[in-house]
């Protein structure tokens, strides 16, 4: 089966306008030859670089090292305005806090950021919506519209790399150190533009934002291709699995891209990328009341990762389900909660559960829909 050609799901959606180029887009000789192919000097694109990643500026006028006669060029040719805030929504003391972005041709767009103790992770969207059509999950529940660029993924953290540098965020000062691709879309079927953003976001300034890849996890509902893909890149990043099931007959109604790529081949790829990259994978399984989290399950999902071998490769992430109105999937009961915990640790998987920070504010998994309000 994974010798077969890529589905359409993997496909760029045709007939739309595409973004304005910006300089998140482009490595830096591209932007230098960008600059030069508009008349303009390309050693300037270097400290508009460094304007944009490392100093996060976001107004022309701050940007005083450039000539005033050249500046409005300059900006509008590599820093052209890619998304608008619409609103932003805060929970946990304004420590978690969603924005809702229209992005140029009026798509909308969610991202979190979530601030602790000891880092601050910023949840960013890959698509405006997704195609996977996962039917616990708000955002399948719309359909894609279309990938989102490489740059429209980079503003996002940077976007929230802002409010924190502003003193928006309570807590004092801070900085992005965790990116997760768990927002909006399946950032897999977007493969370009989200190695691109990761790229962006790990290359040292001025070039980029210069965090660590180790900082970054990339969420895949089980593209096969794209997985082994991602192996072969050079950027060791997190890799997480949502599974949801460890059975195919479940899985094929919760996650339908199983019928084209099973929990085997899934299972198999994931493990695959964990000891090429020797980068632990998080499985990610929502606990869904009735429906996956019965203990059989947990025990079958225990064997299933076993068989791949017991060298600490993986990592279970049980995700309470965060609740969509109207939908007939509800949240399991903690009890059956602590006893799929149990299973599983007994056969020697590591095992959390997730904080479920920004649920009352529709900002957890799953939850991301972007309507506006």
């Amino acid at each position: 089966m994974t010798g077969q050609p890529l589905p359409l799901v993997f496909d760029e959606p045709r007939g739309r306008r595409k973004p304005p180029r910006h300089l998140a887009d482009l490595a830096l000789d591209e932007r230098v030859r960008l600059l030069a192919d508009n008349g303009l000097p390309g050693f300037r694109a270097k400290q508009l670089s460094a304007h944009y990643f490392t100093r996060l500026a976001d107004d022309p006028e701050q940007m005083t090292d450039l000539p005033a006669g050249q500046r409005d060029q300059l900006v509008s040719t590599l820093l052209p305005e890619l998304m608008t805030p619409l609103s932003v929504s805060e929970a946990d003391r304004g420590t978690t806090r969603k924005t809702l972005w229209r992005l140029f041709d009026g798509a909308l767009v969610e991202s979190v950021l979530m601030r602790y103790p000891d880092r601050v992770t910023m949840c960013v969207s890959s698509q405006a919506g997704c195609g996977m059509a996962c039917p616990f999950c708000a955002t399948g529940q719309g359909g894609l519209q279309r990938n989102m660029s490489t740059a429209e993924i980079v503003e996002q953290v940077l976007a929230g790399a802002r409010a924190l540098e502003r003193g928006e965020v309570p807590g004092g000062l801070g900085r992005v150190n965790n990116v997760v691709f768990m927002g909006m879309g399946e950032p897999l079927a977007n493969y370009r533009a989200v190695v691109g953003a990761v790229r962006r976001l790990t290359e040292p300034g001025p070039s980029g934002y210069g965090m660590s890849a180790r900082g970054v996890t990339v969420s895949t509902v089980g593209l096969v291709p794209r997985i082994n893909q991602l192996a072969e890149e050079g950027v060791p990043v997190t890799l997480a699995l949502s599974l949801h099931a460890p059975d195919d007959e479940l899985r094929n109604d919760l996650v339908p891209i199983n019928t084209r790529w099973s929990v085997d081949e899934a299972v198999d790829a994931a493990w695959n990328y964990a000891r090429a990259t020797k980068r632990r994978v998080s499985i990610e399984y929502a606990m869904m009341r009735d429906i996956n989290d019965q203990a059989w399950r947990a025990d079958l999902l225990a064997d299933v990762l076993n068989a791949r071998g017991d060298w600490g490769w993986v990592h279970v992430n049980l995700i309470p389900l965060n609740e969509v109105p109207g939908s007939r999937f509800t949240r399991s009961r903690d009890e059956d909660t602590e006893e799929f915990v149990r299973r599983l640790e007994a056969k020697g998987v590591p095992t959390t559960v997730r904080d479920t920070r920004g649920s009352e504010i529709d900002a957890a998994c799953g939850q991301l829909a972007a309507s506006e309000r």
